[in-house]
């Protein structure tokens, strides 16, 4: 009986405690959200991208072992060494997916992942170099590069950067960058204008 009356005890002292793991795990508060409550955009042309760049990769590596077959000469380190150098070309096509909430933009590598926050903007430039970039820095020293034409491609991505731009302005952490953003906003009307023009037959 004492038996039976210790385990009863422990079942109950159990239960009770399941209970209490229970309702504190469901009292606790959600993971916060990577972006803030509002509409949220992403580059709809990415997947293709990715795709052609992968494509680009497996060509040039089943020329190169076809080379090397045919020739004789494929070993297993130069197989390797051919891999590598299509895993390379891969590194350097693979395009950043770029996605942004309000107040928010991120960018996201294939070996890294750069948020930016768009509220908070204290410069928008052009990078050197023959396929210019946009850069963005915000107060935190946080930095993203994006390639213009995402944002020409994808109008819903451009706007949520341009409202926080217009928030970063107002409240006076963006000290350069009006010029860049102007540039892209008219690249972005041409090109709209544009489409309205093929698609009404004008064009």
């Amino acid at each position: 009986m004492r038996a039976m009356g210790r385990r009863r005890s422990q079942w109950s002292s159990a239960a009770r405690t399941s209970a209490s793991l229970t309702t504190t795990h469901a009292s606790r508060p959600a993971a916060p959200l990577a972006y803030d409550n509002g509409p949220v955009a992403s580059d709809t042309g990415w997947a293709s991208e990715a795709r052609s760049a992968g494509g680009c990769a497996a060509v040039l590596l089943g020329l190169l072992l076809l080379i090397d077959a045919s020739a004789g000469t494929l070993t297993v380190l130069r197989a390797a060494l051919w891999l590598g150098l299509a895993a390379l070309l891969l590194l350097v096509l693979w395009p950043a997916r770029v996605s942004a909430g309000p107040g928010l933009l991120v960018s996201h590598a294939l070996v890294r992942t750069r948020v930016v926050r768009t509220d908070r903007l204290v410069s928008v430039r052009w990078t050197d170099g023959v396929a210019q970039r946009l850069l963005l820095r915000d107060a935190d020293g946080n930095r993203a590069e994006i390639d213009p034409q995402v944002l020409i491609n994808n109008p819903p991505l451009w706007r949520l950067l341009d409202e926080g731009s217009r928030t970063s302005l107002a409240r006076g952490t963006l000290c350069c960058g009006e010029t860049a953003l102007r540039q892209i906003s008219a690249r972005i009307d041409r090109e709209t204008a544009r489409t309205v023009f093929k698609v009404s037959g004008l064009g």
